[in-house]
């Protein structure tokens, strides 16, 4: 894993308009976008500034107290994305449909409101719609409603709580490398399915190519490999594998409703943005949660918040190194 250090380091070395126009000139040119240089020379300030922008709110948050830290690295997040779509979209913003947040939550909460059960709504336009499509190529969205507790789950890091407070094993660790993945058996228990209907599954879940590995004489897993010459599973587009950051090493859900095509950065996006709506708009709750600690709900925000300020700067990394087509 890349530090915080070096990955901002790494977005300071496009502090550079000469060098950023070049590298948005590429990205139009695999496009075929008309008029490439002219759009690479207009947008390479405006890339600039919001890798700017969006590592001051980083820097900010990591000073500020828990309680607007939300807000911080919401801001900072979006920042980072209209980047990021600055090198897919040369005409971002085309209209203001786009500059909203793309997702709905409901305003007031109910008076046995549950932060696990709370849902968020992705919208027609916006920022949310937009960076899904135009860089993980997820369509069609609209009106689909997701929990805290399911989007929670969808990150690796978050195990150790799941089982501490519910006695619960979310996903289970199938690869400290990309290479290869072993899914031991006993998850065929969890899916309801035989081991040769279980590895098809995961087979067509996967969007890069895996094949069985038969050489093996290990029984307790079902090993699947990548094969030579085919493209590596990466951390930014694994879905629905996930990633551990800290670890370094790679999980699989165990809940079969969890194995969907959703990138993590999708996931951080929806849970910040409700986190930094309740932070602003549910003071009391808020303040409550923060400073009573009489659920279980304070623990997991709290690790989750530590975790998008290290996560979303990488993901965010090996999307812009994936687009530069080298290390920087």
């Amino acid at each position: 894993m890349l530090d915080q250090k070096k990955i901002w380091q790494s977005f300071n070395a496009l502090h550079s308009s000469d060098t950023t126009q070049q590298f948005l000139l590429r990205c139009y040119q695999d496009l075929n976008v008309d008029d490439a240089d002219k759009k690479a020379f207009g947008n390479c300030y405006p890339f600039i500034y919001y890798l700017e922008h969006g590592q001051n709110y980083y820097q900010l948050a990591n000073q500020a107290t828990l309680s607007i830290k939300p807000v911080l690295l919401f801001y900072g997040m979006v920042q980072l994305l209209k980047a990021c779509l600055l090198t897919v979209d040369p005409q971002y913003p085309e209209s203001t449909s786009v500059l909203a947040h793309g997702v709905s939550t409901r305003k007031r909460k109910k008076q046995s409101y549950e932060f696990f059960q709370d849902e968020v709504k992705i919208q027609k336009n916006g920022l949310f719609t937009h960076f899904s499509e135009r860089m993980f190529n997820v369509k069609y969205l609209e009106g689909e409603k997701y929990t805290m507790e399911t989007l929670l789950k969808k990150l690796p890091e978050m195990n150790n709580l799941f089982s501490l407070h519910y006695h619960s094993e979310v996903s289970t660790k199938i690869a400290d490398h990309n290479h290869n993945f072993m899914f031991p058996l006993e998850m065929t228990d969890k899916f309801h399915m035989t081991a040769r209907r279980f590895e098809d599954f995961i087979i067509d879940s996967i969007p890069a190519k895996l094949i069985p590995d038969n050489s093996s004489k290990e029984t307790k897993n079902i090993i699947l490999q990548q094969p030579n010459g085919g493209t590596a599973i990466s951390p930014l587009s694994c879905s629905p594998i996930l990633f551990h950051l800290y670890e370094n090493s790679y999980y699989f859900p165990n809940e079969r409703e969890q194995v969907t095509h959703f990138p993590e950065v999708m996931v951080h996006y929806l849970l910040l943005y409700n986190l930094s709506m309740i932070s602003r708009y549910e003071t009391e709750w808020w303040s409550e949660l923060l400073h009573s600690y009489s659920s279980n709900d304070y623990p997991f925000i709290q690790q989750f918040l530590s975790l998008t300020s290290d996560k979303v700067p990488f993901l965010i990394y090996l999307f812009l190194e994936e687009k530069i087509g080298m290390k920087f």
